[in-house]
């Protein structure tokens, strides 16, 4: 049976089934350096900081959360203004069925509308892959036309394991010499 995978943007009241798909990638991988499973309530207010600014994306299957994506600021500075960092989870039971690429595609399609120019991704890597971290992330967002601009070594330490990180970089606009406003995403309506 076909069934429809389809986006919406998030709200704090959607912390709970979020922390859901994110809570097993805490305790059971490096993908995320994060120790501990943060609460319900500090995980919507996350969403909630995030997207007084930003774009932070749901896909649904049969109206049953199966992924995240989100944009969030690169660096505070306002320099940094056109740059943002981009994070994407999914169900375990999820991967591999092109719904992590149709979110990030979505997410690029209204940050390109909000005048963002820069995405970085800020991936654990290994050079010897283990039941914790795989290269997965890389792989992904190599296919996705993000390109690897950064090497940090054995900078996250989980699972008594040193693990790399690395940042890729995609550039979705033109860099002239007077950059539209980023348009916050609070001031787009209908999305």
């Amino acid at each position: 049976m076909e069934t429809d995978i389809t986006w919406r943007l998030a709200t704090k009241e959607d912390a709970e089934k979020i922390l859901e798909i994110y809570a097993p990638y805490v305790t059971n991988t490096a993908i995320t350096f994060e120790y501990e499973v943060p609460s319900v309530q500090a995980f919507a207010e996350r969403i909630s900081n995030i997207t007084k600014k930003y774009p932070y994306l749901v896909a649904t299957e049969n109206k049953r959360i199966i992924g995240y994506a989100y944009a969030s600021a690169f660096k505070e500075r306002a320099a940094y203004d056109w740059a943002v960092e981009t994070t994407v989870y999914l169900r375990q039971d999820c991967r591999g069925k092109g719904v992590g690429k149709k979110l990030y595609l979505a997410l690029e399609e209204i940050l390109r509308q909000q005048n963002i120019l820069n995405l970085n991704a800020c991936i654990a890597y290994t050079t010897t892959e283990d039941g914790y971290l795989t290269n997965g992330s890389t792989y992904f967002h190599n296919q996705l036309g993000y390109k690897k601009v950064g090497h940090f070594t054995k900078c996250g330490y989980k699972f008594n394991t040193w693990y790399d990180m690395i940042w890729m970089e995609k550039m979705i606009g033109e860099h002239n010499c007077n950059p539209k406003p980023v348009i916050p995403i609070t001031d787009f309506h209908g999305l």
